[in-house]
Parts: structure tokens; sequence; C-alpha cells
């Protein structure tokens, strides 16, 4: 039973032994050097092939980028011209000016007596036909001078009014020389309104909208048949089309639509050789173009990226070494960070497949900021700004679509100042909607930093432009969706303790804290106070102090499971160890610190705050009970004497900062408390020496709190103090003879 217990503790020990294991450390850094070189190989060296001239193909070959097919380019053309319909244009001709000529020669000819009424009606005949052709031949000659349309267009509306002129029945003119003066002038504004409403609707073919006369006439204010009559043929006349076919316009339109069809290429990753085909000049030379024939097998561009990727490697690498985070022992924490990088340069290239010359910038819609801003939750500011500038020129070759340059500064550009917006906006987040606030901040700064872009090269369209921040504003969002998705795993898999997730664990509707407000009202208070101690110390040495106030809320969960042999939630009870033996009562005392860390594992909570529930006594002595159990053992005379050992806890003593000053503000407001009136000297004396007691006993060996930093914990204990106790301290001058009988009962309180 012996063997088989050592060999399983050696056998975990091997297990945990790789989180510090140098050539593990050295293997992770390889993977990431090669994961670099993995990326930008597709970019930077593109795939050659050994063809022949009329040989055979051996298999698909697809093409490295994009190529013009210039073939399909100009059908394109030619497809779009043939797609455009013919321009017609609208003409005002203003034939209401007719109407009136025609009233105006109306009214001059019958109020001439002279003439016979043959003669009128001759003269009729022929001045009525002339004022419709000198109106049309006088707004022709305008809009030539003016040039407000080409003369071929002109042409055509001659053409077409002269087409479709209206012959107006021979008995009209002879009922004209009868028509009254009066008569003329109640009828000239009805036709010119009738004229005018007509002549305001696209006319191509005048005859139809002559079949609308006949009722706006009817349904005028003229009461007489022969007046209304006269209007309706007067009118007809004056309709003329006001819609003409622009052949120029037409030949205009089809150009630009040959001029906007965009080239026809055949997209990286198409087919260029179909296994079996037999390689032609053509094919020939379209692969030679492309840079796919091994003619001569060349090693430096290799070398060039294999030196390129070991220098990330060796940036990352003198980082970490020279920083002072756990990452820089902790492979754990490193292999976290190479899934990281893994996760966003894979989203990279996922979205780099998709690029095309339809969207050129969809490259934009990458969550590029997604590694930064994890790197930055879940290890460290500092790091994630290095490596967001790993991640931007990685970028900018990734998304790169020209091949005669090797980068595209623009992504690098917007991935910069994506990641770094990311990585300002959720420090100290407290919330996982502080995840999505951050990614609406990506999105913004990225709109800005892309139209600036887009505006120093005004070449760019609206809709391109368009696009290119529709897409930003997608990246920002999927940043913050995929970062919101993968902390949990993060978060489970290596253990860490996120603020986010602190700060979820501080929700007093947790399940534990729940159970430790209604069953030990007592200890939760005292939790929630020595949370609100340990904070403000932790923050002022640099160390957690989310971590020691959540921790201190789960420190004393165990004494749930006896609460009433815990003296502060002894309300109105007689204290049960007063009747006890003293080695029973510290096997109680003791055991809640075991019994705590035991409930923390069966509610998953993370393994630093269970640390600091089991290490925030240390191997500190219960003085209480070790004196109580040195007198009896004195009045019986008891030939054994009493040990030390068995009445300290069973540690470990802490093993970092966080729960070294937990343990101490825990002591601390235990002490206080148990004081009636506390002054600042006392509350100062007593902090200093249950610090200076427990350096004495060696409880801060295993930690890396220096005499500095005690000196500063200590300070700061006493100014929170001071504000928690504060109505009930009596300055000097005005002090009674103080009770020292709480200081007895310290030691019940452990």
């Amino acid at each position: 039973m012996k063997n088989q217990v050592s060999i399983q503790g050696k056998f975990q020990y091997r297990l945990a032994g790789w989180k510090y294991s140098a050539p593990v450390r050295f293997l992770l850094f390889l993977v990431l050097v090669v994961i670099f070189y993995t990326a930008l190989m597709g970019k930077l060296i593109p795939q050659t092939f050994d063809i022949q001239l009329g040989s055979t193909a051996e298999k698909d070959l697809l093409a490295p980028r994009a190529v013009e097919n210039a073939v399909a380019t100009e059908k394109a053309k030619e497809d779009a011209a043939q797609r455009v319909q013919p321009v017609y244009r609208i003409v005002a001709l203003k034939n209401e000016m007719i109407i009136e000529a025609m009233f105006e020669k109306l009214q001059q000819i019958n109020a001439d007596t002279e003439v016979t009424l043959g003669d009128k009606v001759n003269i009729f005949k022929t001045v009525i036909q002339n004022i419709i052709d000198d109106h049309v031949d006088k707004q022709a000659k305008s809009y030539t001078a003016s040039g407000q349309y080409n003369e071929p267009m002109l042409q055509e509306m001659r053409k077409k009014i002269s087409e479709q002129q209206y012959r107006i029945p021979e008995e009209t003119y002879y009922k004209l020389p009868r028509v009254a003066k009066e008569d003329l002038t109640a009828m000239e504004p009805v036709a010119k309104d009738i004229v005018t409403r007509l002549m305001n609707d696209q006319i191509m073919d005048a005859q139809t909208a002559r079949a609308k006369v006949a009722e706006l006439v009817n349904t005028s204010t003229l009461t007489k048949s022969t007046t209304r009559e006269i209007v309706l043929e007067l009118v007809r006349a004056a309709i003329t089309p006001n819609k003409f076919f622009d052949q120029k316009g037409t030949d205009e339109a089809k150009g630009h639509a040959r001029d906007n069809v965009k080239p026809v290429f055949i997209n990286k990753n198409d087919v260029l050789v179909k296994k079996g085909d037999i390689i032609t000049e053509e094919i020939y030379q379209r692969l030679s173009g492309l840079e796919m024939l091994r003619d001569d097998t060349s090693y430096w561009p290799k070398i060039g990226l294999l030196l390129i990727t070991m220098m990330f490697g060796l940036v990352m690498y003198m980082f970490v070494k020279q920083s002072s985070l756990a990452i820089s022992q902790n492979n754990a924490q490193l292999l976290m960070l190479v899934l990281i990088m893994l996760i966003n340069i894979l989203g990279m290239k996922l979205f780099s497949l998709v690029q095309n010359l339809d969207y050129p910038y969809i490259g934009f819609l990458a969550p590029t900021a997604l590694g930064a801003m994890l790197i930055a939750i879940l290890l460290d500011t500092n790091l994630a700004f290095i490596s967001t500038v790993l991640f931007s020129v990685m970028a900018s070759v990734i998304f790169n679509t020209d091949h005669q340059q090797t980068f595209d500064f623009r992504y690098g550009l917007v991935t910069l100042v994506t990641s770094f917006a990311a990585i300002f906006s959720i420090q100290r987040a407290s919330q996982r909607s502080s995840i999505l606030k951050a990614g609406i901040i990506v999105s913004l700064l990225g709109m800005v930093c892309i139209a600036s872009l887009l505006l120093l090269d005004d070449h760019e369209t609206k809709q391109t432009m368009l696009f290119a921040l529709s897409f930003i504003v997608g990246g920002g969002l999927l940043t913050a969706v995929f970062v919101i998705g993968l902390l949990p795993f993060f978060e489970a898999a290596f253990g860490i303790l996120s603020p986010l997730k602190l700060v979820e664990l501080s929700n007093p509707n947790h399940p534990l804290l729940r159970k430790l407000l209604t069953e030990t009202p007592g200890t939760y208070h005292h939790s929630v106070m020595v949370g609100n101690l340990a904070e403000a110390a932790a923050e002022a040495i640099g160390a957690n102090g989310l971590l020691c106030r959540v921790g201190a809320y789960y420190h004393d969960i165990g004494k749930t499971k006896r609460p009433n042999y815990f003296i502060e939630n002894q309300t109105n009870i007689e204290n049960p160890h007063d009747k006890m033996d003293p080695n029973l009562s510290k096997s109680i005392i003791v055991a809640h610190a075991r019994d705590g860390v035991e409930m923390l594992k069966d509610y998953n909570i993370p393994k630093p705050i269970r640390d600091i529930a089991e290490q925030h006594h240390g191997t500190t002595l219960l003085q209480y009970f070790y004196h109580k159990a040195k007198k009896i053992a004195e009045a019986e005379n008891e030939p054994k004497p009493v040990e030390e050992a068995d009445f300290r806890y069973p540690g470990p003593k802490a093993q970092s900062k966080e729960a070294a000053i937990v343990g101490i503000a825990d002591c601390v407001e235990a002490a206080v408390r148990s004081l009636r009136s506390p002054t600042l000297e006392q509350i100062d004396t007593m902090v200093r020496k249950i610090i200076k007691s427990r350096l004495d006993d060696g409880q801060f060996n295993e930690c890396d709190l220096t005499i500095k930093e005690l000196d500063l914990v200590a300070k700061i204990l006493n100014e929170t103090l001071l504000g928690i106790f504060h109505s009930r301290i009596e300055y000097p001058n005005d002090l009674p003879a103080q009770n020292q009988d709480g200081a007895a009962k310290q030691g019940k309180r452990s």
C-alpha cells in the first residue's frame, strides 16, 4: 500500500512537472515559431511545379493569386453594353405657348371685319400649322444654342413631331370665324390648362395623350358645344411628343457600362489546370506569369521567412523571460498564449480565404483584435501589446492581395489600432457586458482608421468605403462574440481566474455565499469586512485586490458545517468550547479550512480561491486552546507535556501574497472586533503585533512578501480600520479605562 501511494505521488509529480519543465518551454516557443511560419508560408513562398510544355497535368493546379482573364473580361463588357436600355430624354416644349399664339391670332383675325369668312378660313388653315411649326423650330434652336440637348436628339425631336402631327378637321376651320370674342376669352385658359396638364406627362405617342383631351374638355367650365369642339381640336393640335430617343446618350451609356465592368479574374484557388489536361502554350504562359513553374528551385525565400518567424519567436521569448509574470515560469500559461495566438491566426487565415476582388476589404471582417483582448484579460496587458505588434505584421501579410508588395500596411494599421483599442477598453473590466462595449469601441475606432485611409486614396468609390466600414463594424462585434464564447473555455481549461469571473463569484446570490449569509450571518459579515481590508491592502502593494476580496468572501465557508462553534455566530447562546476538551475544540476549529476547501471543490470554485481558504491560517498556533490544554495538563499533573505542534493549523503556509494578506486581514479584523472602544493607538499596536507575530512564526517564508510591503500593508489596514471604527473610537484625551476582556476571546475566533 505504501509503495502504491509512493508511485502515485511520483506520477502526479511528473504529470505536474511539465508546467515548469525547460524542455517543454523550449518546445512551446518552437511551436509558436512553426505557427508563424505556416501562417505566412502561403503568402510569402508561392508553390511551384515541375511542368513542361505539352505534358499532361498530374493534378489540379490552383491559382495562387487572382489573375485577369482578358477574353472573359471583353465578353463581359460586350454583354454589359447589350444590356443597356435605349436612353430617352424629356424635352420641355412649353406647348401652352402654342395655345396663346393660336388664340391671339383668332382674336386678331376675327376682329377684322374687312376679311371675308372664306378668307378667314383659309388664313386659319395656314396660320395654325405655322404657329406649331414655328414654336417647335424656335424651341429646337434655343436648345441648340444652350447646348442642353445634342443635335442628333433635336433632329429626332423634329422628326417625331412631324410624323405625329395632328390634322384639324375641315369643319373646325369654318367654325373658328364665328366664335365670339367673349367665347374666345373663356376658351383660352381652359385650353392652356389642358395642354399644360397633358404635357407634364412623358409622351412618346401623341395619339395616346390626345385621346384624353375629350374627357378633360367635357369636364371643363365650357358650356357651349361649339366652343368645346373647337377647344378639343386646338388642344389636340397643340399636343406633341416630348420624350425622344437619344442615340448619343445611349452610346455614352453603353460606353459607361463597358468601362464599369470590372476585369474578370481567375480568383485565388480557382482551378487553372485540371488533372489530365494538356499543357498548351497559353496555359504554360499563364503559369509562367503566375511564377508557378519550377525552373530553378530557390531556398532563399524559405530561409528569409524562417529568419522572420524566428525573430517573432525571439521577441516573445525575451519579453516573457524578462517579465515578472507567472508565465515566465509557468508553461501552462505559455501553452494558453500559444493557443490564443493560434486561434487568432487561424481566424485571419479563414477570412483571407473568402477575400476576393469583388469584396477586397472583407479582411476587415476578421476579428483580429480577438487575440489581444483574450491575452489582456487572461494574462497581461503588456504582453497583449507585444502580441498586437506581431498580429499586425501578420495581418498585413495574410490579407495582402497585391503580389507586387509583401505587406499591405492598411490591414496592419487597422489591426494595430483595433487591438490597442480593445486592450485599453477591456482593462479593469468587471462584467461580461464590458466585452461587448469593448467590441463597439473596436468597431468605432476601426471605422475612423479605415475612413482616414480610404479618404487618403480618393480613387475608392462610396460603395467600396461603405463595404469597408460595414466589415470593420462586423469585425468588432465578432471580436466581442468570440471573446465571450472562448473566455469560459480558457478559464476552465487553465484554471484562470479573470476579473470577470471574480466579479461573478462575488455575487451575493452565489449558492455558497447565500448559504454563508443564511446559516452563519456573523461569519458572512466578518468575511465581508475581511474582504474590504484585504482588497485595500493588496492594491497598495500591487497584488490582486479583487482576488483578495473574493477570496476573503469564501475563506471561512467551512464554518457553515459547524456554525455554533465559532464565536461570531454565537448569538444569545453559551460558548460550547467552555465545556469541551481543548483538543476537540482545536480539531473543530482547524477543520473549517479543510471543510471549506472540500465545499469549494464541490462547487467548482477556481483553485486560487481554494488556496486562500486553505492557506489563510498557514500553520499558525491556536494559542487560546494551546494554553488551555497546558493549564489542564498542569492541573492534572500529566506526565506528557502538551506539544505546540498539536495545536497548529496543518497549513500549508501562504504561497501567494494574496493568501498572506487575507490571513493578516482575517486575524486583524477578529482581533480589533474583540476590543471595546478601540483607540487609534490600540489598532495600530494590534495590527503591527499580529504582522510581526506571523513574520516571526515564519508564516511568510513561502510567499514573496517583503518587509517594506508588510509595513505598507499595516499602514493601509490601520487607515481602513480607522474608517470602519471611526464612530466608536475615543481619542486619547477622553479615554476611560479600557476593558481587556475581549482580547482573551481572540483565540476562540481564529
